[in-house]
């Protein structure tokens, strides 16, 4: 070894307010935005879908669950293959292919075809979540990790709502299939515009081969018990990410089957516009990352989780205004959640981030997919009352699991 490589001074972690932290910032967010305007964009199309193909909600939910669902398979495989291939090529590779599936869903005219290539469309999309997390836990120093997570967050939560309303409205005025077609090549602006942004990695280098053996011993190290606490710490965090999203979807799935049919009678465009309360997320997500940072990210998980609650109570109302608010709460409080959350799991990744950060992206989506569909048939059984009491339950459930690891000294760290 030469004494100019045994003396080289260790990379820096990028610190929060310089140059190259606004550019990951910014790619981050623009991938975030990207990529759950492409997941989200038929949201608002579902009860169109429904009668379009004659089928029921829990049928037209398909057209998100199936993708949701494939994305989280995809996620579990993306952070290995990132492992050899690098993160920023890999992701950039994923948004670019789901934005030409979109394309292709929109000149699809076959039910089947279009539930198809939705599900290729999640595989493609799952280069980016995981990794994204995974790309922010190595590169960003420690004390501006949570406000950079909290602007990625922040980037799903817009763009999310940016691909819900702007189909809604795009229906509307040109034809379904013109309304994807605008959000697919949007997502190839955005590709472009991540790549010439995000810097390479520069505490990461990629692996020669693939060595499974390596990979499941990463995943299966991840289900363990933490050294400090003895707790199952990263279980718990996935167990959160599945209740609390999934409840999430399921409420933002089946309120357009509620608003669009009497007494509310809304229209796809009107549907579509109150899911501009996606801009709460954008807020929560930011703050939530910055409360984490000072008050530790236990209380402010908690914090999320009983606010989104408090929403989906709001549901309940029989008037319009109630409903919104309480849509509005709701994703306040996801958002700040899961920012919260995913930035956790990366700090408690240890050696191997990207595998942990999927492990989470796994649970969540998977809740996406198996709660988003298991919902519909509470509402086509028991009405917005069961939707409320089943996503309620869950909500519970990931409270208990928040406050085990509140109680466990993790909170700090």
């Amino acid at each position: 070894m030469s004494v100019s490589t045994a003396c080289a001074a260790p990379v820096p972690y990028v610190a929060r307010g310089s140059a190259t932290y606004r550019k990951i910032s910014l790619a981050l967010f623009l991938a975030g935005f990207a990529t759950f305007s492409l997941i989200y964009c038929v949201q608002p199309l579902l009860p169109l879908l429904a009668g379009e193909f004659h089928v029921g909600a829990a049928q037209s939910s398909l057209a998100l669950s199936l993708t949701t669902g494939m994305l989280a398979v995809a996620i579990f495989a993306a952070a290995a293959i990132s492992e050899r291939f690098g993160r920023r090529a890999l992701m950039f590779a994923s948004m670019a292919l789901a934005s030409l599936l979109n394309l292709a869903v929109a000149a699809t005219p076959g039910w089947h075809a279009i539930l198809a290539l939705r599900a290729v469309e999640g595989l493609a999309i799952g280069g980016v979540p995981a990794i994204a997390i995974a790309y922010l836990a190595e590169e960003i120093e420690p004390q501006g990790l949570g406000f950079a997570m909290g602007l990625y967050i922040a980037g799903t939560a817009l763009g999310g709502m940016t691909g819900r309303v702007v189909t809604g409205i795009l229906v509307e005025l040109v034809t379904r299939r013109l309304a994807l077609a605008i959000v697919g090549f949007a997502g190839l602006a955005l590709a472009l515009g991540f790549v010439a942004l995000l810097p390479p990695s520069r505490h990461f280098t990629p692996k020669k081969g693939f060595d499974l053996g390596y990979h499941l011993r990463a995943w299966l190290s991840h289900f363990g018990r933490d050294g400090q606490s003895g707790l199952l710490a990263k279980p718990l965090l996935f167990a959160i990410a599945f209740c609390g999203f999934g409840s999430f979807v399921t409420v933002y799935n089946y309120a357009g089957f509620r608003l669009m049919a009497p007494p509310f009678d809304l229209t796809p465009t009107q549907t579509g516009l109150i899911f501009t309360v996606y801009l709460f997320g954008t807020l929560s997500s930011s703050l939530g990352g910055m409360a984490a940072d000072r008050l530790g990210r236990a209380p402010v998980v908690i914090a999320g989780l009983v606010t989104m609650a408090i929403g989906i109570g709001l549901t309940l109302l029989s008037n319009l205004t109630g409903i919104i608010a309480g849509i509005a709460v709701l994703t306040a409080g996801q958002f700040a959640c899961h920012a919260v959350a995913s930035g956790w799991v990366g700090r408690l990744g240890g050696a191997s981030k990207g595998h942990a950060a999927s492990l989470y992206m796994l649970a969540y989506y998977l809740g996406a997919s198996v709660v988003g569909s298991t919902g519909g048939w509470f509402w086509s059984l028991g009405g917005w009352p069961a939707v409320v009491a089943f996503t309620l339950t869950l909500i519970a459930l990931a409270i208990g699991c928040a406050a085990r690891l509140g109680a466990s000294g993790l909170r700090e760290r």
